[in-house]
């Protein structure tokens, strides 16, 4: 499980291994790290020159103990201070070591020419980004965002989390850092799984500084958590104890949906899939296997129901078993009255999966609300509406009523094609009646529809129907460990 700390938890377990070791212990430890990760970027040391933009904190120190280190590597460091002041130790490590510094008057100096790096190589192969880190808020400051953009094509590493992002939310409120490689310690960030600013960490890459933390509010899984939680047959396991999932989906306008839908749920992971609609002779075309109305262990309903959804979401909720409620039926007006008068909204009972738009109509905001602030409107969604809450994206977000949130790292860009939600929500529906909780069903779902897209892209397009042939050989892949 990859888990994503908010900064008060980290400043806490900070302080509690702090008072356990020397002082300038866990700075060493960081910036060791992270002069490791800029050589191994570098490819090498010697010859190469590196550029620290520096802050007045311990971010800032960080980045000149391992520009000091980088230096006695034959790395050419040059540090540019952004501030009236900055970590002493760090600054007498650099300049022990060889490296340069410029400041203050020779910043403006600097900044009023065309050759704006006085005393600094001419030729810079990284810049690392110990600017701000966790305890910064808000966007850069002009001079900053100034300098970023005259080094604009330079690849950045990022001190522990790109300047200029939030931290605890992953929103981006203006100029902040891109950045090549994120160096983090002790635990993940909430920034560095959550979009918008999950984007500008580019890779992520953690080094173990001997933390003690609590439970995070934010968490990723990994392959062996999906591998952990995925349900397997039991010696004696016939069809029906292995769970049927019902698919409520597709119309006479829209058939396609019905099929790619049921193709989700007919994975493997539930023993029988159930169709009822109007595509049911598109369904059996491609699915013999499928049987019609029944008793079920989950419904999934709404995709391309049309005129239809609110009858199917009602029928659904009526057998009072956990329900993936997707596409046409979120848009059903009282979707959160039939939700409470079904017993539903208790958050083990439904999992609603929204895209940006959807989710923006079904809270009353707008959709750039969303993507600006994915992380606190799934939550919002989620208890708003008492169910976990699938919020689709390039990191998908799964959100319980209690807060606590997943994020789904797995996919491709050329997952954004028409039906692929169709497939996730069939895919979930068949976790939700193989035993899962909906949590858990929401979140392996998300991971394996991400996984199936990237094995069927290969790096090329893909269309919905690739994703949903795929899902099993990354179920096999996973099962043999």
């Amino acid at each position: 499980m990859r888990s994503a700390h908010t900064v008060a938890q980290v400043r806490t377990a900070e302080a509690a291994l702090l008072a356990t070791l020397p002082e300038g212990t866990l700075m060493q430890r960081a910036a060791t790290g992270l002069a490791y990760a800029v050589l191994d970027l570098l490819g090498g040391g010697y010859g190469r020159r590196v550029l620290l933009l520096v802050g007045s904190g311990d971010n800032g120190g960080d980045a000149l103990h391992a520009g000091a280190l980088l230096a006695r590597r034959g790395v050419q460091v040059s540090a540019w201070l952004l501030g009236d002041r900055a970590h002493a130790g760090g600054l007498a490590a650099l300049r022990n070591a060889g490296g340069g510094v410029v400041r203050g008057a020779d910043q403006a100096a600097a900044a009023a020419g065309p050759d704006f790096r006085p005393g600094l190589p001419r030729h810079v192969d990284l810049v690392i980004d110990g600017i701000t880190g966790i305890g910064g808020r808000g966007p850069l400051r002009p001079d900053a965002a100034a300098l970023l953009k005259r080094l604009a094509g330079i690849p950045v590493v990022a001190v522990d989390v790109p300047s200029g992002i939030e931290v605890d939310s992953g929103e981006v409120g203006g100029p902040h850092v891109e950045a090549t490689l994120t160096v983090t310690f002790g635990t993940h960030k909430v920034a560095h799984l959550v979009d918008p600013a999950a984007r500008a960490c580019g890779v992520v890459e953690l080094v173990d500084i001997g933390l003690d933390l609590p439970t995070a509010p934010v968490e990723s899984l990994q392959a062996a958590d999906v591998a952990a939680l995925l349900p397997r047959p039991t010696p004696e396991a016939q069809k029906y104890s292995r769970g049927v999932v019902g698919v409520r989906a597709g119309s006479t306008r829209y058939p396609g949906a019905a099929l790619l839908s049921v193709s989700g749920a007919a994975c493997g992971l539930a023993g029988m899939v159930r169709y009822v609609g109007s595509a049911a002779e598109v369904v059996k075309q491609h699915h013999p296997e499928v049987v019609g109305e029944g008793r079920v262990q989950a419904w999934v309903v709404g995709s391309g129901t049309d005129a239809d959804a609110a009858d199917h979401l009602q029928r659904a909720l009526a057998d009072e078993v956990p329900v993936v409620i997707d596409a046409d039926a979120l848009a059903v007006p009282d979707l959160q009255e039939r939700l409470d008068k079904s017993g539903a909204r208790d958050g083990e009972h439904a999992v609603l999966t929204p895209h940006a738009g959807e989710l923006a109509a079904m809270l009353e905001v707008e959709r750039a609300e969303i993507e600006a602030r994915p992380l606190e409107h799934a939550r919002a969604a989620a208890s708003t509406y008492g169910a976990v809450v699938l919020l689709k994206g390039r990191r998908t977000l799964v959100a319980r009523p209690d807060g606590r949130v997943r994020v789904n790292t797995t996919g491709t860009p050329w997952l954004a094609t028409a039906g692929a939600g169709d497939v996730l929500g069939g895919l979930v529906g068949a976790l939700l009646a193989a035993g899962l909780a909906p949590f858990d069903a929401a979140s392996v779902g998300a991971w394996l529809h991400g996984a199936a897209a990237q094995a069927a892209s290969e790096g090329g397009p893909i269309v919905a129907g690739d994703i949903a042939h795929h899902v099993p050989p990354v179920l096999r892949d996973l099962l043999r460990g």
